[in-house]
């Protein structure tokens, strides 16, 4: 979660979007021009993508430990914390174990953060072209809720993508040496869950994502543009250069946003990954307790998952993993925000707002 990924809800009619930072100081220098070309476009999705990889493969060692702890088996425990379980996987593991998924997880949030950043500024420009007709006020910009809405929007486009990714990315993230069978790659993994578990399987853990959206992407988005939109408007704390905030302080709103995002959202990322393991033949070591232990809970949906992890294990489980998650998804969230907007920036990339 940042956790990432965790997400849903609503339906709008939207079609178009802004990055509300920039949309505040064309309004404000009175400009207006049409929709993006072609070419904007595709320079928006680029460095949506090259945000999301850069940001992920900083923080890889802690997003694999997030998902171990998400999905070990309670009666054998290897992963105990933060420290302990990144000693744990060098040790065992040595380097190369700190990144094991990283290559599947690039792979899918490349593409993932390439449709969720372009999504939310075509829906935030649908919306706020919605909200200025049925207020008949030209200068009406977004509220925090309709940017809420445009980012939940976004989430769901960019999850339902890829999901499919998501459930391979998080099976090859915990498999071990020890593991019974080992999936070799994005595509041979696609291919056994296919065969063995069906098309459906590729969808499991659906639902509670779908259901984090508004949470974890919207609540990312609207935070961190808000924040952003306050700090240039009312120059608080002299913070404002040109127009413009540093790299610093666009790095700390998208800490903050980051924050209030994953801690919302995380027991909706602990339920999805668990069912993502449901049905796996030959799963991982760390799922099955290496045989040593009872076997792994079987989920018939979300609320059952929900139900038997309280029930078995405590409401402290809805939580487990969130101390490395919270320690990688403020800088993962705060530079994914960055990088988006430098690139855009090396790219030219223009923001515009239709009338």
């Amino acid at each position: 979660m940042a956790s990432e990924d965790v997400k849903t809800s609503g339906e709008a009619a939207v079609s178009t979007i802004v990055n509300l930072a920039e949309e505040a100081k064309l309004a404000r220098e009175g400009v207006k021009t049409q929709s993006p070309a072609f070419l904007s476009i595709c320079k928006s999705l680029v460095a949506g993508g090259v945000a999301g990889g850069v940001s992920r493969t900083a923080v890889a060692p802690l997003e694999r430990l997030k998902i171990l702890l998400q999905v070990q088996n309670p009666h054998s425990i290897k992963y105990n914390g933060t420290i302990q379980g990144l000693k744990y996987i060098w040790r065992t593991e040595g380097f190369r174990g700190l990144f094991k998924g990283n290559g599947t997880n690039c792979a899918r949030i490349v593409p993932n953060s390439a449709v969720k950043f372009f999504s939310y500024e075509e829906a935030s420009k649908g919306i706020l072209w919605l909200y200025r007709r049925q207020t008949g006020n030209d200068d009406a910009q977004l509220t925090p809720v309709l940017r809420l809405g445009a980012g939940a929007c976004a989430g769901i486009i960019a999850m339902s993508a890829t999901y499919p990714m998501d459930l391979v990315r998080g099976r090859l993230t915990v498999q071990t040496d020890k593991s019974p069978s080992q999936y070799r790659g994005i595509a041979h993994a696609l291919k056994t869950v296919l065969k063995e578990e069906g098309p459906r399987a590729l969808y499991k853990g659906w639902l509670p994502s779908v259901i984090g959206v508004v949470p974890y992407v919207g609540l990312n988005f609207a935070v961190y543009e808000s924040l952003k939109d306050w700090l240039l408007k009312s120059n608080t704390f002299n913070l404002v250069e040109n127009n413009e905030l540093s790299v610093t302080t666009r790095l700390a709103c998208g800490a903050a946003a980051g924050t209030v995002g994953q801690t919302v959202a995380y027991p909706l990322d602990v339920i999805r990954r668990r069912m993502q393991m449901v049905g796996w033949k030959d799963a991982a070591s760390i799922v099955t307790g290496d045989g040593r232990g009872k076997a792994p809970l079987e989920y018939t949906g979300m609320v059952d998952a929900f139900r038997k992890t309280v029930r078995y294990e405590g409401f402290g489980a809805l939580y487990k993993g969130l101390v490395p998650n919270s320690v990688k998804v403020v800088p993962s969230i705060a530079i994914a925000f960055v990088t988006y907007e430098m690139v855009k920036d090396v790219l030219g990339v223009e923001m515009r707002i239709s009338d």
